[in-house]
């Protein structure tokens, strides 16, 4: 993992990779052909802004943690290839792709959570870490229902 040196560069780095998630889900919005796909995508994408905002407060001290969920793990993306974003993705590739980012992204806030000495912040990470989650099990399902159904 980085070496952080202060609560502002975890935070800094926290911003960044929520902004890169929400970049992430427009492209996919943009590649995928069926339209619910499209409109799921581009509310992930407004899910990661919020996450984005929400560190942002935290940041200026106008915002502390919130109630953590915990959420089950399906595990399916554990079992998936991984595959690269591409411009004829298919709608199978594309929920993997999500999919591993989300659960890249639980991993992420779950150690942040774990190194970070304020427990408020802690707090923070582990509520991010919960929501990334669910996102990983909205994806699962979809390709479960969906995907999996149709091949």
């Amino acid at each position: 993992m980085k070496y952080f040196r202060n609560v502002d560069e975890i935070l800094d780095f926290a911003i960044k990779e929520e902004e890169k998630a929400r970049d992430f889900y427009l492209y996919l919005a943009k590649r995928v052909e069926r339209p619910a796909m499209q409109e799921s995508f581009k509310e992930f994408a407004g899910e990661e802004q919020k996450h984005k905002e929400r560190l942002l407060e935290v940041k200026e001290g106008k915002r502390s943690a919130k109630k953590v969920e915990e959420v089950p793990d399906m595990k399916m993306s554990d079992y998936l290839v991984d595959v690269t974003p591409k411009k004829d993705m298919d709608y199978g590739d594309a929920l993997i792709l999500a999919m591993k980012r989300e659960k890249a992204a639980y991993r992420l806030y779950t150690r942040l959570a774990e190194v970070v000495d304020d427990e408020n912040l802690s707090k923070v990470f582990k509520s991010l870490a919960s929501e990334e989650a669910k996102h990983k099990m909205a994806f699962e399902v979809e390709y479960d229902e969906h995907y999996m159904s149709e091949n």
